[in-house]
């Protein structure tokens, strides 16, 4: 039911409405598995890895406390804490006391981890584009960014709906 002020809005989903939102979910996971098992058969990395080592790479003097890496990833602190372990023993990451605050950790960039991003870098930056950007046209790319922008905001908008 939509249409006028009056109207009770609709609470369940219409079956088109369901159809888009499957076709939208499954072919999401389907380009996340197909990306995933390819980053990690090309660089032995996982998209946890991935992640971490993208974060670490842009942040200044390669290096961010745990609870900024946490909230930049989008990762709780304990599944950051289990993942760093190990990285960490690969020799991918260092931690190290947080010079600004005793009680802080920061994780470092080390020498191998930087190597293994930019190892990984351009295969996945291919696949990226292979799997993504080459199968849609400029104005279905324009249009992508603007429905994730859009749910994004959506996502992120106060919960009082």
């Amino acid at each position: 039911m939509t249409g006028s002020a009056g109207e009770r809005r609709r609470v369940l989903p219409t079956a088109e409405e369901l159809r888009v939102w499957r076709d939208f979910i499954e072919t999401a996971e389907a380009l996340r598995s197909t990306l995933t098992s390819r980053l990690q058969s090309e660089s032995g990395l996982s998209p946890g890895d991935y992640a971490v080592l993208l974060a670490l790479s842009e942040a200044d003097g390669h290096r961010l406390r745990s609870s900024e890496l946490a909230t930049g990833i989008g990762w709780e602190r304990s599944r950051l804490s289990h993942h760093l372990a190990r990285m960490e023993r690969r020799g991918l990451i260092r931690r190290e006391n947080c010079a600004t605050d005793s009680r802080g950790a920061e994780v470092v960039l080390a020498a191998e981890g930087t190597e293994a991003f930019r190892s990984a870098s351009i295969p996945h930056l291919r696949a990226v584009r292979e799997l993504f950007i080459d199968a849609l046209t400029p104005e279905q790319l324009s249009m992508a960014g603007e429905l994730a922008a859009a749910l994004r905001a959506h996502l992120d908008a106060p919960r009082d709906r």
